[in-house]
């Protein structure tokens, strides 16, 4: 495999000469039905109202063959190192199958992978059962109904969204309560506390270091909160379970109930599937929720090998998104999901895009002549109709957008309401809001002049459920990967957030030479 910058590829240069093309006279029924792609787990792409035609696509397959990407994540699913700012395996594919075959087995740290994500899994399965059916008990003998996890970043964001994304797809009867602590702002645990039992109430510690700060922080917040209870019997070790690394020195802690583990090849953002998603949503949802979520995913992780970009929706939208990031010019792409339980999903997104292909060096740590990652935003419609879309409308900025939607709605209740339910509302203005944007309107009075050519995609499914909440995170894990091997990054690491976190350190322990550390110690500290 040859690992290029995009900037050196011919591919590339090609693809530069191509002009968009004009949504007002080209978009029609016609063009929209050719225009999907199928992604894995009964969802599909359409881009039909990209600037994007046959020549464009013709110029996608040249780069994803000359930059290899196929062959990349095949490299990638067997083993090889791909990290390589951090010199690691990249496997959090591994964590829901064998994307390449049942006869796959990649070995390191003197174990096989494959396997011990699949020790893992049945650990989880065999725990939540137990919690879910009452056999195991809270240290005053009460039955668990409540979870909280505890964590920061991929530890909370992506399991937080995928709660949410699910809540619907269970009756309430039959879910267990959740909530996440996350920020080390004490208010954040405070008003979680004010909802609890902590009698009835199992907490889930996730970090995979064992050092999070702000995770340990809200840890011994918790501790003190259950002991300043003074409830006889109430033993805090007896209500924590911790998921984190074999090396972290919580692994075999006796302050747990339960240690599950996770390892230095699935990074935070790309976690979701492996225990730290799985401890807690098996015991929210059960864990025959989760393994359909996982089935889901690894459908969308076989997909993604399709060679054909026309075939490949992951690759044909990560190749889109270099088109309108590199030559087109846009720095932007907001995430609209017309489904309110993905509430969540765009802040998820955030992460996996931001601090995987936010970088201005190559994968060899060398300086990029170009753009890389764009900046990722969000909110689920119809809301956003009434927030920001006006400038997605009429703004001097074009915006490129992504819209997701479900044929059903989740839940399956509905209400009539002047002729129509409420889901087809939901669509109706869906419908409305890609044709808007992509064809506009003319009008004499400027403030009513609508620019159209404001550039869309849809993946599209039947109804969210686990096994299609699955193949979307997917999805998107894969777009993402496949952008970074386009532009010769390594997308798994995040030094961006180090140096926050060294200089945070250095104000607490009061070692501090830093003249604008002192200035701003002062200010806010009193210090």
């Amino acid at each position: 495999m040859q690992f290029k910058n995009l900037n050196e590829l011919s591919a590339f240069s090609q693809l530069k000469t191509l002009k968009p093309i004009n949504l007002h006279t080209q978009l029609d029924a016609r063009r929209i039905e050719r225009s999907t792609v199928p992604c894995g787990g009964g969802l599909t792409y359409n881009w039909a109202a990209m600037p994007i035609e046959e020549s464009h696509l013709r110029a996608f397959q040249a780069l994803a063959d000359e930059q290899q990407l196929i062959e990349k994540y095949q490299a990638l699913l067997g083993g090889e190192v791909m990290n390589t700012g951090e010199g690691r395996l990249v496997l959090h594919h591994l964590t829901r199958g064998r994307v390449l075959g049942e006869d796959t087995s990649v070995f390191i740290d003197e174990e096989e992978k494959g396997s011990f994500y699949q020790e893992q899994l049945a650990a989880i399965e065999s725990f939540s059962q137990a919690v879910r059916q009452g056999e195991l008990l809270s240290s005053t003998g009460k039955r668990f109904t409540t979870v909280v996890q505890i964590g920061i970043g991929g530890s909370d964001l992506g399991p937080r969204a995928l709660y949410h994304a699910l809540k619907g797809s269970l009756p309430s009867q039959k879910r267990l309560k959740a909530y996440f602590i996350s920020n080390v702002d004490p208010d954040d645990g405070y008003e979680v506390f004010e909802e609890l039992d902590f009698e009835s109430t199992l907490f889930i510690l996730v970090t995979k270091s064992g050092t999070t700060q702000e995770t340990l922080t809200n840890y011994e917040m918790v501790k003190q909160s259950m002991l300043d209870l003074g409830i006889q019997g109430l033993d805090p070790s007896k209500h924590i379970v911790v998921v984190t690394s074999k090396s972290s020195p919580l692994a075999t802690s006796d302050q747990f109930l339960r240690a599950f583990y996770i390892d230095d090849y699935v990074g935070g953002r790309y976690s979701s599937t492996s225990a730290v998603g799985g401890v807690i949503l098996s015991l929210i949802f059960g864990f025959d929720h989760f393994k359909e979520f996982l089935k889901g995913a690894h459908s969308a992780d076989v997909a993604a090998l399709e060679l054909d970009v026309k075939k490949n929706g992951a690759l044909l939208d990560a190749l889109i998104g270099v088109y309108l990031r590199n030559v087109l010019g846009y720095p932007y792409t907001a995430i609209l999901p017309y489904a309110q339980p993905l509430l969540r999903f765009p802040a998820h997104l955030q992460q996996l895009d931001m601090e995987s292909n936010g970088k201005q060096v190559n994968r060899n740590g060398e300086p990029i002549e170009y753009e890389s990652g764009p900046v990722i935003f969000g909110e689920p419609g119809t809301n956003g109709q009434h927030s920001f879309y006006q400038l997605l409308h009429q703004g001097t900025s074009v915006v490129p957008l992504q819209f997701i939607a479900f044929k059903e709605s989740q839940r399956g209740e509905d209400i009539e309401y002047e002729g129509s339910t409420s889901h087809t509302k939901l669509n109706a203005n869906l419908i409305a809001q890609i044709v808007a944007f992509a064809k506009g309107k003319s009008d004499n009075n400027s403030n009513k002049n609508f620019p159209g050519n404001r550039y869309s995609s849809l993946i599209l499914g039947q109804k969210l459920t686990p096994y299609s909440l699955g193949a979307l995170l997917a999805h998107y894990e894969n777009k993402v990967m496949f952008q970074g091997f386009i532009w010769n990054l390594n997308s798994f690491d995040q030094e961006g957030v180090q140096l926050g976190k060294v200089l945070a350190n250095q104000v607490l322990s009061g070692e501090v030479e830093e003249s604008a550390l002192k200035g701003y110690m002062k200010l806010l500290l009193g210090e």
